[in-house]
């Protein structure tokens, strides 16, 4: 025999959904949705592995350099090479025109 879901469960499921059903969809909805929870329940039978070795495949070590404040630039030596500049900013061309589109 065919498994299939009880005609509550189905109604409460499309209650939730907030959807109408006849008396034809729940009859479908009672064996699609128990196939469905079949082959959900499919990934709780999946070997799982520790978690340690999905975080961190290998032993290597990442070894960041200390983050050492050096001293600013003043504007007119970090705007010396810039092809165009405004007072103390950056000058860069438009990327999006007045209609909204990239490049307009």
């Amino acid at each position: 025999m065919e498994e299939k879901l009880s005609r509550e469960e189905v109604l409460h499921v499309a209650n939730l959904a907030r959807i109408e059903i006849d008396e034809e969809e729940i009859a479908m909805y009672q064996v699609k949705l128990k196939q469905l929870l079949n082959e959900i329940e499919k990934v709780n039978e999946v070997k799982s592995y520790d978690e340690e070795m999905l975080i961190c495949p290998t032993d290597n070590k990442c070894e960041l350099r200390e983050d050492i404040a050096g001293e600013m630039l003043a504007p007119k030596e970090a705007l010396k090479n810039a092809p165009r500049s405004s007072g103390n900013y950056f000058q860069v061309p438009v990327v999006i025109g007045e209609s909204g589109e990239a490049g307009a």
